[in-house]
């Protein structure tokens, strides 16, 4: 196996600065080695060049003229990164994306679904499936599967949609933080939701394995999105949007070991490290061993 490491220093999707630094702050973790060790050839394509959010104008544009910071800068990006996920995908290498905040998977998702079908599974605290119209805060890093699945104000939106994934074949693992109106979309969905009661009452393989089965029906391969506050806070400190409650070290290494079990990854992006809000780089090192587990890394 081949990664091709494709770094998205961006920050325009969430309030907190600093997550733009999450790339580099993985890679001082010792992402290649950690890669190598596992096994598998690493290409580390660099950075994509991401002018400063401070530079740009936030206000709103359209879908809809809702409320969405940065999303022409946004769609810059990820346009960008979708191609460089598709180049990847067809060399039959295994793009890993190192956000950055988590709009940078409307990227990663229309890379990995351009001219095949796809599953997802969604490792995070958050739901992720608000839009421009019904963001309680404009921040696009809270929307990137409602814009892969064209969901409300964000249907028809070429740039975002990603018409290879299918709510079907979109599996939540360990949801603890949800808006109202995300809450509810995501009921009246036909994704598949495992929140942390269920990983308390069923186990982190059962849940982990049943997530898996979910988003690999019938589909050409799997994206994984690893968001870091899907751990819990006491862990992973540095984070943007910390939720307590969240996986423990044993737990999250554990779902990447069977994330790695299966060869239907297609795709994976790590995103939300932010290192001005962490303790001694302790996020950035950990997503690289959740990262170096997914790929195929073990104890022995």
């Amino acid at each position: 196996m081949t990664v091709r490491i494709i770094g998205v220093p961006t920050d325009y999707g969430q309030d907190r600065r600093g997550v733009d630094m999450g790339p580099s702050a993985i890679r001082y973790g010792g992402l290649a080695d950690a890669l190598a060790d596992a096994g598998v050839d690493v290409v580390d394509d660099g950075d994509l060049a991401v002018p400063r959010a401070e530079e740009r104008d936030p206000d709103s544009h359209p879908p809809s003229e809702g409320n969405a910071k940065f999303l022409r800068e946004t769609e810059e990006v990820t346009t960008a990164l979708a191609d460089h996920v598709a180049d990847a995908v067809a060399a039959d290498e295994t793009p890993l994306v190192l956000g950055g905040d988590h709009s940078v998977a409307i990227g990663s998702l229309a890379g990995s679904a351009r001219d095949a079908e796809i599953g997802a599974v969604w490792f995070d605290a958050h739901g992720d499936y608000n839009t421009p119209t019904t963001s309680p805060s404009g921040n696009v890093h809270g929307m990137p599967l409602a814009a892969a699945l064209g969901y409300g104000a964000w249907e028809g939106v070429e740039w975002a949609n990603a018409p290879g994934l299918s709510e079907e074949n979109v599996a939540y693992v360990g949801l603890r933080a949800l808006d109202d109106t995300e809450r509810a979309a995501i009921r009246d969905s036909e994704m598949t939701a495992y929140t942390m009661s269920d990983i308390d009452e069923r186990g982190i393989t059962d849940v982990v394995e049943a997530a898996l089965s979910v988003a690999g029906a019938g589909v050409d391969g799997v994206h994984v999105s690893l968001d870091m506050d899907w751990l819990d806070p006491t862990i992973a400190p540095g984070v943007g949007t910390p939720v307590r409650g969240g996986v423990t070290y044993r737990e999250a290494h554990h779902a990447m070991e069977l994330v790695a079990g299966t060869d239907a990854v297609r795709s994976m992006e790590v995103v939300e490290v932010n290192p001005v809000l962490d303790d001694s780089n302790e996020t950035a090192s950990l997503a690289t061993e959740l990262v170096a587990s997914a790929f195929g890394k073990r104890i022995l």
